[in-house]
Parts: structure tokens; sequence; C-alpha cells
């Protein structure tokens, strides 16, 4: 024992196993020593320290005094402090030829609450007081103890590499500890042994711990003092105080290290100490803002932006060095147990108050595939409550909730705190133009995948406005795919999530936006005078449904099947990356939509915005829904839709329940229906289930204008506009798979009866009745969600047409068929807001430069032939002859040179 030295460290015991428990009785001790005759006259404190008592017995008599404010103090904490001491008997630790030696106590971080508590335990264990100095005062701070005040080392002097100009010397240890082995080597009497002890105040929390309690609960981040004395009065009965063993000083610094070098390795030791010891007590940290941030900065790619950001900024490198540093405060997420547990106590009751349920599905399966991956949750983006409810769900569930990418637009006072210490991190809109903020940004998404966090992202890159998937943004899945790349050691499994909702929080708000308004700025003030009609109002219930997961080494198999294996360097750009990013994209929102959800609100959009009116009567609402419901059973999308299992009658009394319907009584029958704003909300919920009609719809859609039409011009037109449809709804199959479900909805109908079959001859004769009966009504109602997708093409089309070739760039001929939409609907039928959407625009026009229908000339004007043409000819199967003349009469044209647009 009296070799020992600091390194290891003995074997730490678990929090519920102590060292003590099962370990024989010290042998006895010799008695303390009397003072000698030769110690008359010398300062106490230069006298050998004498033999601590036995444990539980009150230091002897004539020992010195604590400090008059140490006295003053501990009388007004003692009441909110009880102190846990491990172990019963710390004297015990000490080796038996040690005995008479100095004690100097070793905390993580100083403050004044640390040294009252340490100053107490050690006079409840029979120790040598903390405030009274050792022999010399070596510490020249008359006191026994010392702190190492846990900081991460910053990596500034990394930079030296880049530029060859030293920058400040960060301190990297206690200079106290530094002081005390300098005495060491100049006395080399002086034999110190250093205790190390752990202070915790409330240890982490369990399930029946208090709100507020959890809140101060001890966790990883450094407090101020407001927050520690908060958490003594909170959680101050529940207060832990762990002495180690001790380490001799003279054996370390008997080892002949240059001084530099024994401080840093002593003080690496401590620091690996008390993060096991804090580990075993509180569990793991999960604060990435204080593990990644110096990692970030310290990162090659990132030394290298702000070596250019200081030559283009033309100042020091430590103020890029500053800048840099900032922006990854900016970012980094804070992860707190006790604010996510917190947030856990008060979300609950507000699910239970403002939702009827959320229920979850496929979450087992999703368990089953997790294990051994690094999770990347890449869900729809509907609500701002995304964010929460899919965290809170995971974290009810016993699943750490992820880290979470937010717009900086959520970065808002107190709102953006607590949501970064529940594991956001904030992404600003535009990185352009910043190679320092996008080199900060990548490298810490770099190290979140490194570290085996699990992350959330949106790759729609904003909320939906009007229900559909929006076209993916490649962003942060590139980042992913990169940061697996430089280490692909972790596999990577993207989950896919999608959340629906019966009634948006954000409805208005959409309404506004979409009608024209723009969009308003989130502020404190909206979100606290939003918080009362939030707690007024019923949404309904909410759905969250889990995908089939995506492996990324699949993809990379498919899409990258020359890559080895082997780490791809941060500058190398694969010729394969940006092909496999973008099937990736796809991929994760062909899943979500294969994971959706049909609500009630889902079904009833679908049956009453088919009518002028947006009104039906009962009997024919109840038989529409049962419509719907049965396509859906008998063609199913995929095992992981899942559908209401509410009856029609059901369905409509909870939409009246939560304001969406009204019913008007009537003697031949009541009539359900919605109001214009109501209305327009509905496209939205109408939208998040059109997917999955798709085949119904196109069916439907033929026999709108036509009475008769051959299976075979059926399945033909069905191939020929699928590619558009599948690019805008994301869909699953193939043409060959589109052509067989359409095959399948043929006969689904004729069951029916809104079909029948009148001849064998061109592959079949397809007819249904005639006049306005109820088959009809149905069938046209089934056909109307994917009527306005049909009326977009045809007014592209037609402005192409118009224009003739080589006169528009794809950018005029977005804005000239947005301007026709809305003009069309202000002419003639409203329509929903999505159909004048210059995104739905943008890409129907991708899509026909894909199948090179059209192509850019070498002005960069859209050139094409008679294909084209031939393609919108076969718009006459779908659309009428009043609505195709309409639309031709408002496409505009292109004038000059300028934006200015006139149609005939």
């Amino acid at each position: 024992m009296p070799n020992q030295t600091p390194l290891p460290f003995p074997d730490e015991p678990s929090p519920a196993a102590p060292a003590h428990a099962d370990a024989a009785p010290p042998e006895p001790r010799p008695a303390p020593a009397e003072p000698r005759d030769g110690d008359a006259g010398r300062d106490p404190a230069q006298a050998e320290l004498p033999m601590p008592p036995p444990p539980g017995r009150a230091p002897r008599a004539g020992a010195p005094r604590r400090p008059w404010w140490a006295r003053l103090l501990g009388r007004a904490m003692a009441p909110w402090v009880q102190l846990t001491i491990e172990p019963k008997a710390p004297a015990a630790q000490i080796p038996p030829e040690w005995s008479g030696r100095p004690v100097c106590y070793v905390l993580e971080d100083y403050g004044l609450s640390n040294a009252l508590i340490l100053e107490r335990a050690c006079r409840e264990a029979g120790l040598p007081s903390p405030l009274q100095p050792l022999p010399g005062d070596p510490l020249g701070r008359k006191r026994a103890y010392l702190a190492l005040s846990r900081r991460n080392a910053n990596t500034l002097a990394q930079l030296q590499a880049l530029t060859g100009a030293a920058p400040p010397a960060p301190k990297r240890h206690s200079e106290s500890l530094a002081r005390l082995l300098d005495a060491h080597r100049a006395d080399p009497a002086l034999d110190v042994q250093l205790v190390p002890v752990s202070i915790f105040v409330g240890r982490a929390p369990d399930k029946n711990s208090g709100w507020f309690s959890v809140l101060f609960s001890e966790n990883w981040t450094l407090v101020g003092r407001f927050r520690r004395l908060l958490a003594i009065a909170l959680n101050g009965r529940d207060t832990l105080v762990r002495f180690s063993p001790p380490v001799g000083l003279r054996a370390i610094v008997a080892e002949g290290l240059p001084p530099e070098r024994t401080v840093g390795k002593l003080s690496r030791v401590l620091r690996t100490h008390f993060r096991r010891i804090r580990a075993a007590v509180i569990g793991p940290d999960l604060s990435t803002r204080r593990l990644l941030v110096d990692r970030v900065l310290a990162a090659p790619a990132v030394k290298e932006a702000i070596a250019d950001q200081a030559k283009r900024d033309g100042t020091r490198l430590i103020e890029a060095w500053k800048k840099a540093h900032a922006y990854a405060y900016e970012i980094a997420a804070d992860y707190s147990h006790p604010v996510v547990r917190s947030a856990s106590f008060l979300l609950t009751p507000v699910w239970n108050r403002i939702y009827r349920g959320v229920l979850v599905h496929h979450l087992d399966r999703f368990k089953q595939d997790a294990p051994g991956h690094e999770v990347v949750y890449v869900p729809c983006h509907r609500s701002h409550m995304d964010y929460l409810l899919l965290s809170y769900l995971l974290y009810t569930r016993g699943i750490v909730p992820p880290h979470i990418a937010a717009g900086a637009n959520l970065n808002l006072p107190v709102v953006g705190t607590l949501l970064r210490r529940g594991g956001a991190f904030f992404l600003r809109r535009s990185i352009r133009g910043s190679a320092l903020y996008s080199a900060v940004f990548s490298e810490y998404v770099a190290q979140l995948i490194a570290g085996g966090y699990s992350i959330e992202y949106f790759i729609e890159g904003g909320r939906s406005r009007t229900g559909r998937l929006l076209p993916p943004k490649g962003g942060m899945l590139a980042m992913t795919v990169r940061g697996y790349l430089r280490q692909p050691t972790r596999p990577v499994l993207f989950q896919p999530v999608y959340i629906g909702y019966e009634k948006l929080m954000e409805g208005n708000s959409y309404l506004d936006e979409l009608s024209g308004k723009p969009k308003q700025k989130e502020s404190i003030w909206q979100l606290l005078t939003g918080i009362p009609r939030v707690l007024r109002s019923n949404y309904g219930q909410v759905v969250v449904n889990f995908g089939e997961p995506i492996r990324l080494n699949d993809i990379l198999a498919e899409h990258a099947p020359d890559w080895d294996g082997r780490p791809v360097g941060e500058d190398e750009k694969p010729k394969w990356l940006s092909d496999t990013v973008d099937a990736l994209a796809q991929r994760i929102q062909i899943n979500v939509n294969r994971a959706a959800d049909v609500n009630p609100i889902n079904l009833l959009a679908l049956a009453l915005l088919s009518t002028p009116k947006h009104a039906m009567g009962e009997a024919d609402l109840l038989a529409q829904i049962a419509l719907s419901k049965s396509v859906l059973a008998e063609l199913p999308y995929s095992d992981r839709v899942t559908v209401t299992p509410h009856t029609p009658q059901e369905i409509v009394a909870h939409g009246e329940e939560i304001g969406v319907l009204t019913r008007t009584s009537h003697p031949l029958g009541d009539v359900l229906s919605v109001s214009g704003d109501t209305a327009v909300l509905l496209s939205y919920f109408r939208n998040n289930v059109l997917h999955l009609f798709t085949a119904a719809a196109w069916t439907a859609c033929c026999f709108q204008n036509n009475r008769r039409m051959s299976q075979r011009t059926l399945l033909r037109l069905g191939r020929s506009v699928y590619p558009f449809l599948q690019a805008e709804l994301f869909l699953p199959w193939s043409e060959d798979e589109f052509a067989q479900r359409l095959e399948r909805t043929v006969e689904l109908f004729v069951r029916e009866g809104l079909l029948e079959k009148v001849g064998d001859e061109d592959g079949g004769i397809l007819q249904r009745n005639a006049g306005q009966t109820d088959e009809v009504f149905r069938l046209r109602a089934i056909g109307h969600s994917l009527q306005q997708a049909f009326e977009r093409y045809y007014i592209a089309t037609s402005v192409l047409a118009k224009n003739g070739p080589g006169r528009l760039t794809s950018a005029e001929l977005e804005t000239l068929c947005q301007l026709a939409a809305q003009r069309l609907s202000l002419l003639y039928a409203p329509a929903a807001p999505e159909f004048f959407d210059k995104t739905l625009f943008r890409g129907f026009i991708q899509k026909l430069r894909e199948l090179k229908l059209v192509w850019p000339d070498e002005h960069g004007k859209l050139a094409f032939d008679e294909r084209l043409e031939s393609w919108a000819r076969d718009a006459k199967f779908i659309l009428g002859r009043e609505l195709r003349h309409s639309i031709e009469k408002v496409s505009p044209e292109r004038v000059g040179t300028g934006e200015e647009a006139r149609s005939e």
C-alpha cells in the first residue's frame, strides 16, 4: 500500500453495492499521538496532523475550531441537507501506514456549497477538516481541499499547425494541484494523501420524483449559484458524498516526470475517475454541447475553414476561432435528462387535455430493427407539435429521445433554451455564403453520427401547408451519408415516421399563407398568447406510424457498388454520392407514405370536397365513406397503412363533435356540410391520404367525361400519366405494377356496381351508368380528388404549346402556369390552394425534362416536339371540352423579354 500510485485507480464499487458492505472490520489502530514537547510554540498548522478518531465520534478536545462563516452557514444549511456517506467508514480506506500523513481532498469543482457539504461529511465521518490548512499551506489558500473545476480544454493550440502562430495556451489543470506537487519536490519530507470526493445533490430521478425535484436534480452540467441553491433546497435531503481511496502524492512525484507532465497525468486520471463515479451515480453524460463543441472545433475541416475565414476577414486567427466557437454554441444541443423528464410531466396532461388519444403503430417492429444501428428518424412534417410528440412517445416507451434538427426560427427566448435542453440543435434556413458556418454544422452532424447519437430531422425542409409530402431537400441527408462514409463503423438506419392529425393547431395560419398572406414570423409573444386557445380546443386523435426502415448500407450497395467499405475522406467527392442521396430521399418519402394512417377526417374530406357546395345528404355521405373503406380494405397500399376502425355513422358523429361538420335538419333527410374556411383546411387532410386512392381516383377520372372506355385504353393512359403521379405523390410502384393495380381496381368497381363490362373486344369495354344515379355520383366523388392534378398538367402543356418551342425557360414556365391557375380559379370554380402551388408545377416540368418530352436548348429555353402535343391530346379523355377550352383561353403568352404575360 505505501507504493500505491494513481494509475490506475482501484475499481470503484457500484452505488448499489458499496465497498464496505462485505468488508472485514478494520484492524485496530494505534492511539492518537499526544503533542510532543518540541511542538510547543509552533504554529498548529505546522504540527503533524493526528490520526482521525473512529467514524461517528466527534473530534477530540482541542481540535481547531471551524471558521465562523462555516459554522454560521452550516447551521443555515443543516435543515435542508441530509448526507449519505459512502463508504460508511471512509477512514477505513486509509492504509494503516499512512495514518499520520496530511490529507488533502480533491473535488470536481469549486463552490461554497461543496465546501460546506465536504466539511460536514468529514466531521460526520471523523476525517480531518478540509477547512484547515495543510502543513506549510502549499495550496496558499489556508484550506486542505482543491478542485479540478470541470472544463473542456479548448482547441486553440491545435491551430498552431495551420498558421505557425502560437495562440494563448489554455489552462489544462488545476493550479492548486500544480502548487501541491511543486511543494513535494521542494520538501522531501512532505507526503500528502489526496482523497477524491464526489458530491451529488439529488441523484438521477426515479418515477416518483416530483417535477421541480427532477428539474434541479444532479446532472453533468456546471450550474450557477442560484440553480445550486434551488437544487439544495429541493434535493438537499438526498445528497450523496462518495469518498474514494486516497492517492499518495510522494509516489507520483518519485516517478521523475517533468512537472508539466506530472500534473497533466494526475489531472487526467482524476477527471477519468470523477467521470466514472458520476456516470455510475447519475447515468452517462448526454450533453452534446459540452462534449462535442471542442471536437467540432478540433476537426481538420473546421480548422481549415477557420484559417480561411481569418484570411478573408483580414483578422487574427483568434477572432475567426471565436466566430466558429459562437456558431458551434448557436447550433449545438444541450441535452438534459431533468429537462426531458420535466417536459414529460408537463406534456402528459397537455396531451390528455387537447387530444383524444395518441396512437402508436409498428413501434415493436422498429425496436427489433434498431439495435446495433445509428438511428436517424425522418418523419413527415405537418406541425410544430411533431418535435415534441415523437420525442415524448419515444421517451415514455423507454427509448432515448433523438437530437432534433430544428429551424433557427424556433430559437426563441426561453422556448429555444427548453428545446435545446430537450435535444434540439438549430440550423439556419440558409447557409449559403458562410463556409465557416457550413463547416461547423457539417462537422457537428458528423460528430453526432460518430458518437452514436440518434438524430431526427425533416427532409421536407419545412412544414407542409397543403398536406402533401413536399419534395425532399438533400442537405441533411448528404451530411449524414458523408458522416457515415468518413467513419463507417456503426451502420445507419433511417426510420421513416408518419404523423397524422385530425385537426391542426396551425390551421388558421396555414389558411392565411395559402390565401397569399406572408408567413408570420414566430415570436415568444405569439406562443404565450396562443396557449389558452390551444388548451381550450379539441384536436381529435393523433396517430404515429413507424414505417419500414431503410438501411444505408443497402442503399449504398444498390447505388454505389464500387464503394469497398473503406472510409471516404472529407475532401473526396464520389460520383455516386449525389445519386445515392437522391435515391435515399425518394425512398424515405415513399416509406413515409406507405405508413399512412386514414382517420375519420381524411374520409370526410375525401367525400365532402367532391361536391360543389361541400355538402351531402347523410345517406350519401355514409355510402361514400363505406366505399372509401372498401377500396382501402380490398386494395391495400401496404401492410403498415392503418385505417380507422369506426363505422361510417361513428365517423360522422366524430366530425360533428370536433366541429368539422355542420348538420342542417330537413324533412327529406339531414344535410351535412362544411363552411368555406373549413373546406380549405379539409383539403389538407384529403391530401394526407390522396396517394392511397390514386388507382381508384384515376379509374374514376376516366369516366368523368366518358361513359364508355376500353380497358386497354384505360391502362395505356394510366401508364402514360403514372410517372407524373409517381413524382408528385411518391408512389411505390413501377408502371407495370400500377397497371396491375388498375386492373384490380376495375374488378372492384364492377363488383360495387360502379362500372360494368359490356364487351370483350379491345380488352373489354367498361361502361358506367347513364344519368345521375347514385353509382355515377359515387364514382365522380372518388375521381374528384385527382381531377385538379390533371388540370394542372394540361395548364403546363397548354402554356408551352401556346408560346411554342424555344420561348420559355423553366422558371418562366412555372410563373406563367401559376398565373393561369390563379386566374382559372378566380373566373370559374374555386380550387384548393395547392392548385396554383408553384412547387407542383416545378415538379411536373422537371419530370417532363427527365422523360425528354421537353429539353433546354443552347439558350436555356425549353424545346419540345410532337410527342408533347400527342401527350396533351390524351387529356381529352380526362378533361371535358368546356374545361379544356377555359384552360386554353387563360393560358398566357410571354411578352417581350420581361415578366409580363397576356392571355387571349
